[in-house]
């Protein structure tokens, strides 16, 4: 049944997205605990699959310690597609974060998403989807490591808000946060 569901949800994704190269949660529809990243990089788009490249390997290496394994986990994005920029230095693609209007073009997806999923607690990693769960007032800085809760199409979820995995990439004295 909620196979079934987010097969008919990602397919209208699909219809909606016809232009864009989109990558859609992975991992155990009847997982207990989602994770949700901003959006997908190079890599995700090219495996079709969430967390997959540099960020990745930094949240395979903090399931390890928490001795989860990802295929217990269900993984998404808030964007289903990876938004770019030109950069400046070599005149490549390269990712950017989401804007607001490509946050709200899939908030309502997410959140039917979640529902499908109907996990105990979410762990939104980063500002990106803290933000599109709760409000945009939020800081990752501040709210990390806490428990807060969401309601999502009258449905209240926990949330434990942790850095993205990528942030121990560009600033390795949050690796002790992760």
């Amino acid at each position: 049944m909620k196979q079934k569901r987010l097969e008919n949800l990602n397919r209208r994704i699909k219809q909606q997205f016809a232009d864009k190269e989109l990558v859609f949660g992975d991992g155990s529809v009847n997982s207990l605990i989602m994770l949700i990243g901003e959006a997908p990089g190079a890599n995700e788009v090219k495996q079709r699959k969430p967390f997959v490249g540099q960020a990745g390997e930094q949240l395979e290496e903090f399931l390890n310690i928490l001795e989860l394994e990802r295929k217990d986990l269900y993984i998404t994005n808030v964007v289903k597609f990876r938004p770019t920029r030109i950069s400046k230095k070599t005149g490549k693609l390269i990712n950017r974060a989401p804007n607001k209007m490509e946050i709200n073009d899939f908030k309502e997806y997410l959140f039917e998403e979640i529902d499908i999923i109907n996990p105990k607690i979410i762990i939104p990693l980063g500002n990106v989807p803290l933000k599109a769960l709760i409000n945009n007032e939020l800081q990752i800085s501040k709210e990390h490591g806490k428990i807060l809760r969401a309601n999502v199409n009258g449905n209240v979820y926990k949330i434990y808000p942790l850095y993205h995995p990528a942030a121990v990439i560009y600033r390795r004295g949050l690796k002790k946060f992760i």
